[in-house]
């Protein structure tokens, strides 16, 4: 374990911070934290800024983050959108961007699109090149041994992302971008930004319902992101809801993507005339991605269309019940609803996820708080840039602290003003 991390942890989570209390809160000695303390100060990135209240003696000097020290990129990398955000090492977003999807365009076209939309990125806000910790790059899918995506050709990837099965992901944009990369998938990467965020307060056991194209979960316990063996866990999409149910894409039956996912809602509506009508679908035309139609129909239910509410609500129950199985499974204390799906249709999904989880089995000892994410549209890509700053502000093998209470300002990764 790195002692210097373990020192920049401690002022990320306290925000700001005496030289005392650091020795308090990480139980090296004295020397060692006015080394440290000094090393960090002659790298930038930690400043003195004041001093603590008076308690009789000399006023302690505080410690914090320099925040404009250092910068992280986070990419999310879908079919139908790529995300950008840039965070300043606090965590605050200072730039953010979307673009057209990977689309079927070639990976390595792409890849080389991704480099220059980073570069446009870190150069519209006149950051140093120097300054950038790395990227972070999340997608659907698992991350496989190559730094890449998917597993084996049948299953692994949507079929939308199917020509990045295999693909050297990570190499590729290291190479093109002469920076750090690293990979996570989208639904582990909005449960990492969440807690890293203070989404999750204080529970050891929470989770991040992600909808974007497809349906994911991402896990958090008693403060580390559980991936497991092969970056596999929170498919929550692929959990069978209806035995006798519709084929899905990964082979199963009934599996909840299938029947509730945004393509299964997309599909309903168009195969209904009069819905198809109202939600402005004009047969044989087709929008940029999945995400794109479900909007519309999210819309359309918004301003009362009930036969497109009809659809939400069907698939809401869907997802409920897949929660309530992922509650009772994990115990979650916390589920937050995330992701560009439901950020447009959060309003219909969240009174009725909330109603499902009331039946938990561990109702009698403590209830789910059920809420939507604060950034449901870019919470993988600031949950991507957060896997960087992990990587420099927090200790190996240990979550992000949550910040202290009452202990000086809360240092947390939010979404800029504008």
């Amino acid at each position: 374990m790195s002692s210097r991390s373990v020192v920049l942890d401690a002022i990320r989570a306290a925000g700001t911070i005496s030289r005392v209390g650091l020795i308090r809160a990480t139980g090296f000695t004295a020397p060692t934290i006015s080394t440290l303390v000094r090393k960090l100060i002659n790298e930038d990135l930690v400043v003195e800024t004041g001093h603590a209240k008076s308690t009789g003696g000399k006023r302690r000097v505080l410690l914090q983050l320099n925040h404009a020290s250092r910068y992280a990129v986070g990419v999310h990398l879908d079919h139908g959108v790529i995300t950008y955000a840039l965070t300043n090492l606090g965590g605050t977003v200072v730039a953010r961007i979307s673009r057209p999807g990977a689309g079927a365009q070639e990976p390595a076209v792409v890849v080389a699109r991704i480099a220059t939309e980073i570069a446009a990125l870190i150069d519209g806000v006149g950051v140093e090149r120097d300054r950038i910790l790395g990227v972070g790059l999340v997608f659907p899918g698992p991350v496989n041994a190559t730094r890449g995506m998917g597993g084996p050709p049948d299953v692994g990837l949507a079929p939308a992302m199917r020509q990045w099965n295999g693909f050297p992901l990570g190499a590729a944009l290291e190479q093109v971008t002469a920076l750090p990369v690293a990979l996570d998938n989208d639904a582990t990467a909005a449960a990492s930004g969440e807690h890293w965020t203070g989404g999750f307060g204080p529970a050891t056991s929470a989770a991040a319902l992600y909808m974007g194209t497809g349906i994911g979960a991402g896990l958090v316990v008693n403060g580390s992101t559980y991936r497991g063996p092969s970056g596999n866990v929170g498919e929550l999409g692929h959990v069978c809801v209806s035995a006798d149910g519709p084929r899905c894409w990964c082979g199963a039956r009934g599996c909840l993507e299938a029947l509730a996912g945004p393509a299964a809602v997309v599909a309903a509506a168009r195969s209904e005339p009069a819905t198809a009508r109202a939600v402005g679908f004009t047969p044989g035309v087709r929008r940029p991605s999945v995400v794109a139609d479900f909007a519309a129909i999210s819309r359309a239910a918004r301003r009362g269309e009930p036969h497109a509410l009809a659809l939400l609500e069907r698939s809401a129950r869907h997802l409920g019940v897949a929660a309530r199985t992922l509650a009772n499974l994990m115990d979650l204390e916390v589920l937050v609803l995330t992701g560009p799906s439901l950020a447009t249709a959060g309003s219909v999904y969240l009174p009725i996820v909330r109603h499902e989880l009331r039946a938990c089995f561990a109702r009698g000892t403590h209830t789910v708080d059920v809420r939507l994410s604060r950034s449901a549209a870019t919470a993988s890509a600031v949950g991507a840039a957060a896997l960087v700053l992990e990587s420099e502000l927090v200790p190996p093998g240990h979550g992000p602290r949550p910040p202290e209470q009452g202990a000086g300002r809360r240092v947390r990764l939010t979404e800029s003003a504008g």
